[in-house]
């Protein structure tokens, strides 16, 4: 059963406010398959990702991605949503990657900081700066190239059915 296509994994990538989340969400609901995200799985086991940061700090939160990640290496018929940097751990690729399909979500810069502006970013610890937009750049600037190895679904202007529907179409003949 692991190699029939439509039992495979949709696995979401990308940068922080890509839209990973809420793109995941519309996809399982269209494709019939679970959504999960791994950031809620992590607090629903550690509690509000910020205090693990605060608490264990970034090392403790990888491995807890790492965790989250041979977990999932089994399952079945899910879209996963994933942290903005669990992908940049190989071992994660291989993990996420055995069963299933990765798509990186990218967006310029300037957008993408608009986005968490406007959902606020008190969730977000990497970004715990006084001039957060300068870090976020840096950030960005760190990760891009490493984004750059899975597919990519630039979501620059568009809402998130239409990012949807362009993953369902790329999908096909193997999801229908």
């Amino acid at each position: 059963m692991r190699n029939n296509h439509q039992s495979r994994n949709v696995v979401l990538t990308g940068f922080m406010g890509s839209g990973k989340s809420t793109v995941g969400g519309l996809l399982a609901g269209i494709l019939v398959k679970e959504f999960v995200d791994t950031d809620t799985m992590i607090e629903q086991i550690h509690g509000p990702i910020p205090e693990i940061f605060k608490r264990e700090g970034e090392e403790a939160f990888r491995q807890y991605e790492r965790e989250i990640s041979e977990q999932l290496e089994f399952k079945e018929n899910l879209v996963i949503a994933t942290g903005g940097k669990l992908l940049l751990d190989q071992t994660n690729v291989d993990l996420l990657g055995a069963n299933g399909r990765i798509f990186c979500l990218s967006a310029p810069i300037d957008e993408i900081i608009e986005r968490i502006l406007k959902e606020g970013r008190s969730k977000r610890p990497l970004l715990d700066s006084d001039d957060f937009e300068e870090r976020l750049r840096e950030i960005y600037s760190q990760r891009v190239a490493s984004y750059s190895v899975f597919e990519q679904v630039d979501t620059a202007g568009r809402t998130p059915s239409e990012i949807a529907e362009e993953i369902i179409d790329r999908l096909l003949p193997e999801e229908k």
